[in-house]
């Protein structure tokens, strides 16, 4: 039993990662305005929406990667393979728009942190972090890459861990504001836009493509393995990204709330951690965000690959210019609002509520194929599985409308 068990290990151990790679995309700079901006405004109160959105994540990626697994193809080629082409259409520009906004604030948390570690102007960052991502996905094989982004998210989790210990929040707060929900009319931007930081459409896109590294085999009992192997790997992934998630919350709820100090650039908090929290304190929010603004860059640019390659029936060469173009071409708006010195804080948080409106236009179409029988198989979902999907869908929808409502009549 002990031998069977150590295999057992072993063999997770190999499949531990694509799960991973989903977990930094939510963690990027995009959820470092939002959880600063709700940490900072609101204290803990928006700690559940975390809670609630990571759980709504488990579910949704849990599907994406069976998804992927059952019809050895990415969501992006199922959808251009089984909807009519105005659908397709639709969803296809949606996505790329998605992946502009996301790569507004990978770019600029990448280009802040270059700044705010050695000066860098804010262009010359956002350059060095495309010409990073390009030559990381261009030039390095898939689990190379996956040891590369792994790595970096150990270096954001730690640096976090090290600031709660340095911050002293008062978690005797912090633990009901976990699952107890405060949604008010003064809070549902920054609410809205937690959640379209977690739940990135992208990362649903990404994840079903990632999966089907893990090539063990076509039939349905590797299949199956596979699919039991991938929900540990999707839950123990998404559970850090919990974890680093709420630690920015309360890393600012316990600094700037707790001084008064309203937040409006992520410059701003790094500067403000300095004689409140400590120097090292604000160097190693700098160091995070760097390794953010970098290694998520880098898994945003892989889903617009695939996105981009699936919806146009392209192959997914590395040698191909359409794979080259497509690495970085989502990035140029960034660089207007960089050349053009529009407020970054902002921008940040308006590219999360961008994603956040587009999920649906991502779901839909995920929930319809995972339960269709000719396109999964025996793998199609269940009724539990799919009622609890439409609830989030619903939840989100309905999320999305309150927040329209709100900026609309505020």
């Amino acid at each position: 039993m002990k031998e069977k068990g150590n295999g057992y290990f072993r063999i997770l151990l190999r499949f531990l990662g694509p799960g991973f790679l989903i977990t930094i995309g939510f963690i990027d700079p995009g959820n470092w305005a939002t959880n600063v901006a709700g940490g900072s405004d609101f204290k803990y109160d928006l700690l559940w929406v975390i809670t609630l959105s990571t759980l709504m994540l488990i579910l949704i990626q849990s599907m994406s990667a069976r998804l992927g697994i059952a019809t050895g193809k990415s969501l992006g080629v199922n959808i251009r393979e089984h909807f009519s082409k105005p659908v397709t259409g639709v969803v296809g520009v949606t996505i790329v728009a998605a992946c502009a906004a996301t790569d507004m604030a990978e770019l600029l948390g990448g280009a802040i942190g270059f700044n705010l570690l050695f000066g860098f102007p804010l262009w010359l960052g956002a350059f060095l972090t495309v010409v990073l991502e390009v030559f990381f996905i261009v030039s390095q094989r898939y689990h190379r890459l996956e040891k590369i982004i792994l790595g970096f998210l150990g270096i954001i989790t730690i640096c976090f861990i090290i600031e709660l210990f340095i911050v002293k929040p008062a978690w005797a707060e912090v633990a009901p504001a976990m699952v107890i929900p405060k949604i008010t009319r003064s809070n549902i931007f920054i609410a809205m836009g937690m959640l379209g930081a977690v739940v990135m459409p992208h990362n649903i896109f990404l994840h079903s493509n990632v999966i089907q590294s893990r090539e063990w085999g076509d039939n349905e009992e590797e299949k199956r393995k596979l699919i039991r192997f991938g929900r540990v790997d999707t839950f123990a992934a998404m559970g850090v990204g919990w974890v680093v998630n709420s630690s920015m919350i309360i890393v600012a709820a316990a600094v700037f709330f707790r001084h008064g100090v309203h937040v409006e650039s992520l410059e701003q908090a790094s500067a403000t951690l300095h004689p409140l929290a400590g120097r090292f304190a604000g160097i190693l929010f700098a160091i995070a965000l760097l390794a953010a603004g970098i290694s998520s860059s880098t898994t945003s640019s892989m889903a617009e690959v695939n996105v981009i390659t699936a919806f146009l029936g392209k192959p997914e060469d590395p040698k191909t210019l359409l794979y080259k173009l497509s690495t970085f071409i989502t990035a140029i708006p960034s660089f207007v609002i960089i050349l053009l010195k529009i407020d970054t804080f902002k921008i940040l948080i308006l590219s999360q509520v961008v994603l956040s409106i587009q999920l649906p236009f991502t779901l839909i179409p995920l929930l319809i194929l995972c339960r269709r029988k000719k396109v999964m198989g025996n793998f199609s979902s269940g009724a539990a599985e799919f009622g609890l999907a439409i609830i989030v869908s619903a939840v989100i929808i309905a999320l999305n409308l309150y927040l329209l409502y709100s900026t609309i009549f505020k």
